[in-house]
């Protein structure tokens, strides 16, 4: 038997950037063979959930969890995972912050599905199907994973020992991780493992009184390859979001989005991206700072993008303009607080 330390990594609600992001370490992923015994992967190797359920309580000694947990597959695995690893890292910005599949908080199951499978120009669905948990057929019964209502962070469903931020991680973070596992250097538990200072510290853009008159869309304006992007009234979160990704967003020429979330000391990253840009905003009346505001699309989903479920928002109860007799809907109702309990 090996006598080298167990790795997992697994994939729950994401794109799969991060499993990418992992071989980007290119022949640096030998020294991670070379270190660790891989155990569970399922993206690269075949594995099966049941090796994993057969190995001892704590036999795994660091797990990377990358996606949100979304529906009731992802929370098993989150709980499985935690309850076999002696570390779990929430590892990317889904896992982290709830990233893009969080966005969907700004919404419900409900007019999520009737979109998918009713509304939506190019559904065809004269049965009507609608995604249910169970189906029973012939051969017997049919499942799903039952599609929560809420998206929620890997650690408002299970305790995380660290965090490694990015969409995906850059290979330096990932490396920077790797080598603190290995020299058993890590900071305490709990922290980010990343440099707690902003974008802004690491871009080699040039700064200026920031006076905003409008916002552009990206394909609205050639920047100057020189001066800070939001000097140029591009938006940038660069401003309020944790460095370590070398800003290579601004250094093209585009915004930072935010994906590697907040810097410690902020409770809320969307609050303080909305206060850091509220701030250049150059405005004398409300009705001009309405004007500029209007030149931004979409404020929820720029200034929350990774960090939805993450923040300090969350749902409130549907009532009776929505539900029935002024009671809300059962399945809506379960998830007024998305940071505890089941959606």
């Amino acid at each position: 038997m090996s006598s080298k330390p167990k790795l997992a990594l697994y994939w729950a609600s994401s794109c799969g950037g991060c499993e990418i992001a992992v071989l980007g370490l290119h022949e640096k992923i030998l020294d991670v063979a070379a270190h660790f015994d891989i155990v569970f992967w399922p993206c690269v190797m075949d594995a099966k959930v049941a090796d994993v359920e057969a190995l001892d309580n704590g036999e795994i000694d660091v797990c990377l969890f990358n996606g949100a947990i979304r529906n009731d597959d992802n929370a098993h695995m989150a709980h499985l995972l935690r309850q076999k690893s002696k570390v779990l890292v929430a590892f990317g910005s889904c896992a982290f912050g709830g990233g893009i599949p969080g966005l969907a908080n700004l919404t419900s199951r409900d007019q999520i599905f009737d979109w998918v499978y009713y509304q939506s120009p190019s559904t065809d669905n004269p049965q009507s199907v609608w995604p249910k948990p169970h189906v029973k057929v012939d051969e017997g019964t049919l499942t799903l994973p039952t599609f929560w209502n809420t998206v929620k962070t890997l650690a408002q469903v299970v305790p995380v020992d660290y965090f490694v931020p990015g969409c995906p991680p850059e290979v330096s973070t990932i490396e920077a991780a790797v080598n603190a596992i290995v020299s058993g250097t890590l900071p305490p538990p709990g922290s980010v493992i990343g440099p707690d200072t902003t974008v802004c510290d690491e871009c080699p853009r040039e700064k200026n009184m920031k006076k905003i008159k409008r916002f552009y869309r990206p394909q609205e304006v050639i920047p100057d390859p020189n001066a800070c992007l939001l000097d140029q009234g591009l938006f940038c979160a660069g401003i309020a979001t944790r460095a370590g990704c070398g800003a290579r967003c601004p250094q093209v020429g585009m915004g930072c989005r935010g994906c590697y979330g907040p810097i410690d000391r902020d409770l809320d990253h969307g609050a303080k991206i909305l206060t850091a840009i509220a701030s250049a905003v150059d405005a004398n009346t409300p009705e001009e700072v309405e004007a500029i505001l209007d030149t931004l699309p979409d404020p929820a989903g720029t200034f929350y993008r990774y960090h939805l479920p993450h923040s300090l928002l969350r749902r409130k109860e549907l009532s009776a303009a929505n539900g029935s007799n002024g009671q809300a809907k059962p399945e809506r109702a379960e998830m007024v607080a998305a940071s505890g309990g089941r959606p």
